[in-house]
C-alpha cells in the first residue's frame, strides 16, 4: 500500500472531516487533526474479505466464532507473546463500550475509578456516564517523558478499578516491564480490580517494545484485558472490540451481563477483523509503523523549531502530544492560534484530565502531505514568537 495516497474523506459520512466544524472553531480549509482514526483505507485483503461477505448477500444470524477467536489468539501470541485462550475471550461494540459494560458488571455507582492523567478523555466520559467517580493521579515529567509518581494520597478507600492505558494515550509511553510491576502492585495493594486498554499496542515505534499486563506475574485474577483491531488498521467504524478475562472467576460477571444484554459485534467486522490478525496483517502493520515513524520524526523537527513549543517524543501510537507551555500563553490563547490561525483541529489538551493544560494532541495517522501542511500552518501561527 501506498500510505501517500491522498483520499478524499469529506462528503462520506466521516466524522473527523465532515463535522470537524461543528466541533471546532475553525475555517473551512481547516485541517482535521482530532479524532484517532487515520487517514488511510484499510489493508486490500481485508476488503477483500468483506466483498465475499457482502457479494453473499444473506446477513442473518451467525454462530461460528472460531475462525475469529483463532485470528486473535494468533495474532497475539505471534506479535505480543501473550498465550490467549478462545474461552476467555469476548466482542463488545468498540472498547469503549466494553469499559462501560465493565463498570456495570464490578462497581457500584458512586465507586471510584482511578486513572493516570493526562489520559484519554473518554474514560473520564464513561466514567462518569455510568455514575462512578473519577480519581485521578497525574503522571509526572521526567524531561521529556512521563512516569508514573503511585501516590495513593488521592484514593479515600472507595476505590474499586485501575483504569490503565498502555501504550499510553496521550503521551506517547511505552510503559517498561518494571513500570507495569509497580502498577500490578499498586492495584493488588489497593485492591482493585485492573482493567488494562491496550488497544495502541501494534503502533509502537523502533527502539520500544510493548509489554502486555498479562506477562506480569500474580495480577490474573484482578486483571482485564482490552484490545481491538480499530487503531491498528483503521477499522473503528466496524466497532468491533475484545474483552480477554482469563481468569474463570472473575470472567464470571462479566459473561452473565453479556449474555443478560445480548452484547455482539456485527458479522461484518468480525470478518474484517479476522482477515486483519494474519500474517498479511503483520506485514502491513509493520509497513505502516514505518511510515507513521518518518511522520513524527517529520513533525516533531518542525514543531520543535518553533519558540516555545515542545513535542513530547513519541514512543508509541500516532497521536502526537505537544507542550505549548513555553509560549506563556493560556490554553484559550493557545487553541486560538492553532484553530484561527493555522486552521487546525486538534484536541484540546485539557479533555484530558489533570496535567494536559498547556498541550494539544495532533492525529498524525494521515499522509505526510497533511504533515507537512501542519507544520506550514503551524510555523505560520506561531513564527513571530522569539
Amino acid at each position: 500500500m501506498n500510505f501517500d495516497d491522498m483520499i478524499e474523506r469529506r462528503g462520506t459520512s466521516c466524522l473527523k472531516w465532515d463535522r470537524v466544524e461543528d466541533r471546532y472553531d475553525v475555517p473551512p480549509d481547516a485541517l482535521p487533526m482530532w479524532v484517532a482514526d487515520m487517514d488511510f483505507r484499510a489493508p486490500e485483503f481485508v476488503l477483500d474479505a468483506a466483498r465475499t461477505r457482502l457479494d453473499h448477500g444473506v446477513f442473518g444470524y451467525g454462530h461460528d466464532m472460531d475462525g475469529y477467536l483463532g485470528a486473535i489468539a494468533w495474532w497475539m501470541k505471534t506479535r505480543h507473546g501473550w498465550e490467549v485462550d478462545p474461552a476467555s475471550v469476548f466482542t463488545t461494540t468498540g472498547l469503549c463500550n466494553a469499559i462501560a459494560l465493565l463498570l456495570e458488571a464490578y462497581t457500584a455507582p458512586g465507586d471510584g475509578i482511578v486513572t493516570f492523567t493526562p489520559v484519554y478523555h473518554a474514560f473520564d466520559r464513561t466514567i462518569r456516564g455510568t455514575g462512578r467517580r473519577t480519581v485521578e493521579i497525574p503522571l509526572e515529567r521526567d524531561g521529556d517523558r512521563y512516569v508514573m509518581n503511585l501516590d495513593a494520597s488521592a484514593l479515600t478507600g472507595d476505590e474499586k478499578v485501575l483504569l490503565f492505558c498502555s501504550p499510553h494515550n496521550p503521551v506517547g509511553r511505552v510503559w517498561s516491564r518494571d513500570e507495569l510491576q509497580a502498577v500490578a502492585t499498586f492495584a493488588d495493594t489497593h485492591d482493585l480490580l485492573l482493567i488494562s486498554d491496550e488497544i495502541h499496542h501494534d503502533l509502537v515505534f523502533p527502539g520500544h517494545t510493548h509489554v502486555p499486563m498479562t506477562a506480569i506475574d500474580g495480577i490474573a485474577e484482578r486483571l482485564i484485558m482490552l484490545t481491538a483491531p480499530s487503531k491498528t488498521f483503521n477499522l473503528a467504524g466496524m466497532s468491533t472490540g475484545n474483552v480477554v478475562i482469563a481468569d474463570p472467576k472473575l470472567r464470571a460477571p462479566f459473561a452473565n451481563l453479556m449474555r443478560a444484554l445480548h452484547i455482539e459485534s456485527t458479522e461484518l467486522g468480525i470478518t474484517m477483523a479476522s482477515a486483519a490478525y494474519s500474517p498479511e496483517g503483520a506485514a502491513w502493520v509493520d509497513a505502516l509503523v514505518a511510515y507513521l515513524d518518518t511522520n513524527r520524526r517529520a513533525f516533531d523537527a518542525g514543531v520543535n523549531a518553533l519558540p516555545g513549543l515542545s513535542s513530547i517524543p513519541l514512543e508509541a501510537t500516532y497521536l502526537s502530544w505537544v507542550d505549548f507551555s513555553g509560549t506563556g500563553m493560556t490554553q484559550d490563547e493557545i487553541v486560538h492560534r492553532v484553530e484561527r490561525e493555522a486552521g487546525i483541529a486538534a484536541n484540546h489538551g485539557t479533555t484530558f484530565g489533570r496535567g494536559g493544560e498547556g498541550f494539544m494532541r495532533f492525529n498524525l495517522g494521515t499522509q505526510r502531505a497533511h504533515v507537512d501542511d501542519a507544520l506550514r500552518r503551524l510555523t505560520s501561527a506561531f513564527g513571530d514568537l522569539q
